[in-house]
């Protein structure tokens, strides 16, 4: 029973009955435990690459400065 010429909808749904999965009887290993941090060396190591990012894009911009200018100098002149 749908709509005529149209879409009559999902078909209905019947719940599964309880008790349906099947017993697990095989308990997963816990997890490993992780080796320790060192929290200082990767501060260090994060520290250098901010220094780094920021020192390229220090570069890059001056160069994006020197090309504008020289860009607009041709234009004026």
């Amino acid at each position: 029973g749908g709509a005529p010429g149209g879409y009559a909808g999902p078909p209905p749904t019947i719940p599964p009955p309880p008790g349906w999965r099947p017993p697990v009887h095989v308990r997963p290993t816990p997890p490993r435990q992780l080796p320790p941090q060192d929290m200082a060396a990767m501060d260090q190591a994060d520290g250098r690459a901010q220094r780094l990012t920021y020192g390229i894009g220090a570069v890059v911009g001056v160069v994006l400065v020197l090309l504008t200018c020289l860009l607009c100098s041709r234009l004026l002149f």
